[in-house]
């Protein structure tokens, strides 16, 4: 597998890793005709990225470790590319629309640059709804429910049927996963239903997911991709799953 531009071979260990779980750098070098020494290059700077975490001969994917993190920890992963997400989406948002907004530490940075616009913003996300009250030009309605405690968001039966009472513009979601075939997934199993909830409760339906998410499959699924309007993530994101996302319905946004 010759002649692939730098960015090319780097995107394709990502997906090789992505169905193996781990690779070897003798087996990279021998199937990309370049050397260890390249290699190594290629996972070092995958590793900066936190694309993934080498061990002696190879790397192991650094994916599910996400799933360990504290709220804190992650925001601080991959925040640049969260920001130009938020930014993207920001744009797409107009003064006094009413927006549905479910628990992810994007949002947080899309709460961030929607300050100056004046919204109603329903949320079952304990984070956001601190953050947003101290707006002026915020109304923000926090769900009630079943609380989980370490990633802050409400859930359960009250959740959904609080939910039934509102109507949304738009629906921000923050997923786990996307995948062209299985869709939009999520860590949690107790918020699944709850985002199917929020898509049904909303005329437009807006995915922010930074590159990491794209081609993933996380532990429950939450819709297919055809509900979704918009998806917005990064210029980094795979262009082999890019192009398949763009023959769906929704409009790709890259930032």
């Amino acid at each position: 597998m010759q002649d692939l531009t730098l960015q090319e071979r780097r995107n394709a260990i990502l997906e090789l890793l992505q169905e193996k779980g781990r690779v070897r750098v003798g087996d990279l070098s021998r199937y990309f005709g370049v050397s260890e020494v390249s290699i190594r290059a290629d996972l070092a700077e995958l590793e900066e990225q936190e694309l993934l975490s080498r061990v002696h001969g190879g790397a192991v994917s650094s994916y599910r470790s996400y799933y360990n993190m504290s709220l804190a920890q992650r925001m601080k992963t991959n925040s640049a590319e969260k920001i130009a997400i938020a930014k993207k989406i920001a744009d797409l948002i107009c003064d006094n629309e009413t927006i549905i907004m479910n628990a992810g530490t994007t949002l947080l940075y899309v709460l961030r640059e929607l300050k100056d616009k004046r919204l109603t913003i329903v949320t079952n996300s304990i984070a956001l709804a601190l953050e947003g009250a101290e707006n002026k030009n915020f109304k923000v309605i926090l769900l009630g429910g079943d609380v989980d405690g370490a990633y802050q968001f409400t859930y359960g039966m009250k959740t959904l049927k609080l939910l039934e009472q509102y109507h949304a513009d738009t629906f921000l979601l923050s997923v786990d996963g996307i995948d062209c075939e299985k869709g939009f997934s999520t860590f949690y199993y107790q918020e699944a239903e709850i985002c199917s909830k929020m898509a049904e409760r909303a005329s437009k339906t807006i995915v922010a997911a930074d590159y990491t998410k794209i081609g993933r499959t996380a532990f429950a699924e939450i819709e297919t991709i055809e509900p979704a309007d918009i998806i917005v993530t990064n210029e980094k994101a795979s262009p082999k799953y890019i192009k398949r996302l763009s023959e769906g319905r929704a409009e790709i946004i890259l930032a």
